[in-house]
């Protein structure tokens, strides 16, 4: 089904749910047309100061209305996700140029989150009694409190998932939400939202924001009590100094360039099918796609000739349905990132195995998905991310040289190991710099384990979203403890002289017993 331009009225009634929304707009580019598909009205920081007042106010009931009652709410606003999945799908493919697949991906996901921390927040938020210094003596306990107000900051090429992913832990430990959305998705985040208000979410504790990103992004920081973020590492960067100088706590997700190791005990077939969608899933706009191949000399003619077919097969188109494998870059701007970093390697020297061109005969935005060879470290697409339909194939000669160029990065956000073994390719994984490690799969095993904290290290990033880890970021934990009266600690010389070696022996006994 070709694509065809949203519902006016659907657009405009979105629109209208952006908080505190100001007077001026900005125009939001359609990746398949080209053309102007709405206006997104621009916030200021005062509106963002409005907003975070208003979600102060909602916070205070939303958190005393219980844990059963968020549990409830999320769980209600699940089954409406997947209700108007197909709306949300067809938003999704008209803002982004992704396929049908990969937005289909994107509900998936989101709803699985959603479900995740609703049935898991109370359990991993209840209280507990924890080991005291002095057993007998004195008891002690760990609760735990929201943050307050938790500021969002998301971008363009996954708006759904990667909003859901921190919005709503943020929700069901009791905390409000302002976010500022990029301009490109703020109708995905604005159409999942309304789930959420229609399932109980106080209107005004979610607050959604668009307009200039270091004016609004700016703004969140300074009235957030904590702050997600996830897009480029210099940005990013800028927002966790100013994070740091409110002394409030930050989660970037950030940049990536990110490896596929294939060893030589792979079946060459199932391996290229598998690393053709790690690569160009999104047309490689996922900060966990694959842009770099390290296969090793005995299976990499046989490996790198199967994966060259299939890239070359692969169906692109702008259809919003499950007809295409790859769609269309999200905007001029990604075209044009993507057209130089292919010219800067052919030009010193790189081997174009299949695409490489432009296709503005199926849209303004469309790139053939590119495979290179002998990519040199002069190259910008050697160590920088393309954020595109771009990978090099690298030939090694070892497992351990294979693991040494996938480290060689300042980037550590997620890596993949092929290998016939799983033994084998556990034992490769524990040595890659990376947040997250698939094994016979490029991003979607860690991606989908929404109980298993995803993150980066190195330049990748700080903090961790789902599991867990990914909850605990929005809440602050208190240490209450208490004198069970059984025994009164020493107060004066006489009585530290007198209990001493009680407690000296105390401390023996503990070691003996391997208590800690």
């Amino acid at each position: 089904m070709p694509a065809t331009a949203l519902n006016r009225t659907l657009v405009s009634d979105l629109v209208s749910d952006l908080s505190f929304s100001g007077t001026t707009t900005t125009p939001v580019v359609a990746p398949f047309t080209g053309d102007v598909s709405h206006e997104v009205p621009v916030s200021t920081a005062h509106d963002v100061e409005a907003a975070a007042a208003a979600g102060r106010v909602a916070q205070h009931a939303w958190y005393a209305a219980g844990p059963a009652h968020r549990r409830a709410v999320l769980l209600r606003a699940h089954d409406l996700l997947l209700r108007n999945s197909e709306e949300l799908m067809n938003i999704l493919q008209s803002e982004t140029g992704k396929t049908r697949g990969q937005a289909f991906e994107e509900i998936f996901s989101g709803a699985s989150v959603t479900r995740y921390y609703a049935v898991s927040a109370h359990s991993v938020l209840a209280s507990r009694r924890r080991r005291s210094g002095i057993p007998f003596v004195v008891s002690t306990s760990v609760s735990y409190r929201p943050k307050g107000i938790v500021g969002v900051i998301t971008p363009w090429n996954y708006p759904l998932s990667l909003s859901l992913m921190d919005v709503i832990p943020a929700l069901a430990a009791g905390n409000g939400v302002v976010q500022k959305a990029d301009n490109q998705g703020a109708l995905t985040i604005l159409a999942s939202r309304r789930a959420f208000i229609e399932a109980g979410v106080p209107a005004a504790l979610w607050s959604v924001l668009a307009g200039d990103g270091a004016e609004i992004g700016n703004a969140v920081v300074d009235n957030a009590d904590y702050v997600c973020f996830t897009g480029s590492t210099p940005t990013g960067t800028g927002v966790g100094v100013r994070a740091a100088g409110r002394l409030i706590g930050a989660s970037l997700e950030l940049g990536g360039k990110n490896p596929l190791i294939v060893l030589d005990d792979v079946d060459p077939a199932k391996a290229a099918a598998d690393a053709v969608y790690a690569c160009y899933s999104s047309m490689g706009q996922l900060c966990v796609s694959i842009e770099r191949i390290y296969v090793l000399r005995h299976v990499a003619d046989s490996f790198t000739r199967l994966f060259v077919e299939r890239v070359a097969q692969l169906k692109q188109g702008a259809d919003l349905d499950f007809s295409t494998d790859v769609g269309s870059l999200t905007s001029a701007a990604q075209l044009e990132r993507v057209q130089a970093h292919v010219d800067d390697a052919v030009a010193k020297g790189a081997m174009l195995l299949t695409g490489g061109r432009a296709r503005p005969d199926l849209g303004p935005f469309f790139f053939e998905p590119t495979v290179l060879a002998d990519v040199t470290d002069d190259m910008l697409c050697a160590a920088g991310e393309t954020f595109g339909p771009v990978v090099a194939i690298h030939v090694v000669q070892s497992e351990d040289e294979a693991v040494a160029a996938a480290n060689a990065s300042d980037f550590g956000l997620n890596a993949s190991v092929f290998s016939g073994s799983r033994a084998r390719a556990r034992r490769v994984a524990e040595r890659l710099d990376a947040g997250s490690v698939n094994i016979n799969e490029g991003y979607r095993a860690t991606f989908s384990s929404i109980d298993a904290p995803m993150g980066g290290m190195k330049q990748s990033g700080i903090g961790r979203r789902n599991g867990p880890e990914g909850l605990l970021r929005f809440v602050e934990a208190r240490t209450v403890a208490a004198s069970t009266g059984l025994f009164t600690l020493p107060r004066t010389g006489r009585e530290f002289a007198a209990s001493a070696g009680l407690m000296m022996g105390v401390l023996v006994l503990l070691k003996a017993l391997r208590r800690r």
